[in-house]
């Protein structure tokens, strides 16, 4: 049985349609559902492609790569603050969570300006920095797989007048902060487990401004390429004299005459871009205790 109709009596003749098939009733209501089908699918479309242009403009902001979703069960996570949560404290995060990709140099958080997204880093460095009138910067923190951005919001603010950003190239999740607001409001353990982290932080701050106000050039390279090495994944260290210049708020030829001691005494191995720690009992000796149980207890390392 044909689907189509013809039109071929005289009375028709006149018809524009005479002699050409026409589309029965029955046909006529496919081909309605097909384009209100098709509208609808456009329009589908173009809301998402809206979407993902905002995202795409918040991925740029923030140098984000967003990884495919899915849903990591805590066991697995390398991030040792939310994998020493309690499962029920996890799950008021877990729905917010976003597994991200961080390239190097990208902003997390930006001096005075409000913070969005707190991130839990499972590899890579970031580091907090602070800048003087002038522009000179010098490095008052750093975070790996053992803690979080966004101390300012765990202790009840909105902003900072640092900034965090990638030194080491790193993936983790990223949190809205009003969900970790809510879920802090919902749940006090939550809230003192988070505020543990935040102290342990401020003590490295503090140690850091000690070690910087006390300790010879090589003591503080020595101690800072030893907390990057805690938290980075085997003895290769990415980096540039420049960027350690910066993080340990010290000129470059100084930093490249301290490395070049550390390589002379067969502590580390140097090239274009790449330290390597070959002798890490040595590097804890050279800094005369600015490496000690504080930098070391977090990650089970302190002897006592």
């Amino acid at each position: 049985m044909t689907s189509n109709w013809v039109a071929t009596s005289s009375s028709d003749a006149s018809l524009p349609f005479a002699g050409k098939p026409v589309t029965p009733f029955r046909e006529e209501t496919r081909l309605q559902r097909r384009r209100s089908f098709a509208n609808r699918a456009y329009k589908a479309y173009a809301s998402t492609s809206a979407a993902s242009a905002s995202d795409a403009a918040d991925s740029k902001r923030y140098a984000l790569l967003p990884v495919r979703e899915r849903a990591m069960p805590q066991s697995l996570l390398r991030n040792q603050l939310l994998k020493a949560l309690s499962p029920e404290d996890f799950a008021l995060l877990q729905p917010a969570m976003r597994h991200v990709e961080l390239d190097i140099k990208a902003r997390l958080e930006i001096a005075y300006q409000p913070i969005e997204h707190v991130y839990f880093p499972e590899a890579g460095i970031a580091s907090v920095v602070a800048t003087m009138t002038g522009g000179r910067q010098s490095e008052v923190g750093i975070i790996g797989y053992d803690g979080m951005t966004g101390v300012a919001v765990l202790l009840g603010q909105d902003r900072s007048s640092n900034e965090t950003y990638i030194q080491v190239a790193s993936k983790g999740w990223s949190l809205p902060v009003e969900n970790l607001r809510s879920a802090i409001s919902e749940s006090l353990s939550l809230r003192e487990s988070l505020l543990r982290y935040a102290h342990a932080f401020l003590v490295q701050s503090s140690r850091t401004a000690l070690v910087n106000g006390h300790s010879k050039i090589e003591e503080r390279l020595a101690r800072w390429l030893l907390m990057v090495h805690d938290r980075a994944e085997g003895s290769k260290i990415y980096l540039t004299h420049e960027f350690l210049a910066t993080m340990l708020g010290a000129r470059r030829p100084g930093v490249t005459t301290a490395l070049q001691m550390l390589e002379y005494r067969g502590l580390v191995h140097a090239k274009r871009g790449e330290i390597t720690i070959v002798d890490r009992a040595g590097m804890i000796k050279l800094t005369h205790g600015a490496y000690g149980e504080e930098e070391q207890r977090y990650f089970g390392l302190a002897s006592a």
